[in-house]
């Protein structure tokens, strides 16, 4: 007998309907039946904020929800975050640019929770990048890299929003 429930996403613009367990996570529905998998999961806590995803509209820990909870709801991963023609968004830019990433596992969490910083504040301080991101570990980089990556990623965008307006 199988319990499985049918949920019904959308995930980087495209519409899924998949059948899960109700206790499997959102993070392996994602990796292992949408086969997307840039969004890492490393402690299964939500301390690291690898597995850090777009719901909504809002960064959430992808290993700290149920699949099921996601039913309806819009998704953002990382590999959403690749501009239409196929070009890196400019926070990808910013962390090749300036060095972001070493073993670039945490890099989509800290991709995903800039994009909504630099959403919700266009040009953000150093210390409010700072902020942003503190709910994101790094094991590698020792963040000044990652900060000044984002700060590069803001600069670019607003550049653009300038040359559209």
């Amino acid at each position: 007998m199988t319990n499985k429930k049918t949920i019904s996403l959308k995930v980087n613009g495209k519409e899924y309907t998949v059948s899960v367990e109700p206790r499997m996570l959102l993070s392996d529905v994602l990796r292992d039946e949408l086969r997307l998998t840039g969004t890492h999961v490393g402690c299964e806590h939500g301390i690291c904020g690898a597995c850090t995803i777009l719901m909504n509209g809002r960064p959430v820990r992808s290993c700290l929800l149920f699949g099921v909870q996601a039913e309806g709801a819009e998704i953002k991963t990382v590999e959403g975050l690749t501009n239409s023609d196929g070009s890196l968004h400019p926070l990808q830019e910013g962390f090749w640019e300036k060095h972001g990433l070493q073993c670039g596992f945490c890099t989509p969490g800290f991709l995903l929770t800039a994009l909504h910083l630099l959403q919700e504040n266009p040009d953000p301080s150093r210390e409010e990048i700072r902020e942003a991101i503190s709910g994101n570990l790094c094991r590698c980089t020792g963040y000044q890299n990652i900060i000044d990556a984002i700060e590069y990623a803001a600069k670019v965008l607003n550049a653009q929003r300038e040359v559209k307006a």
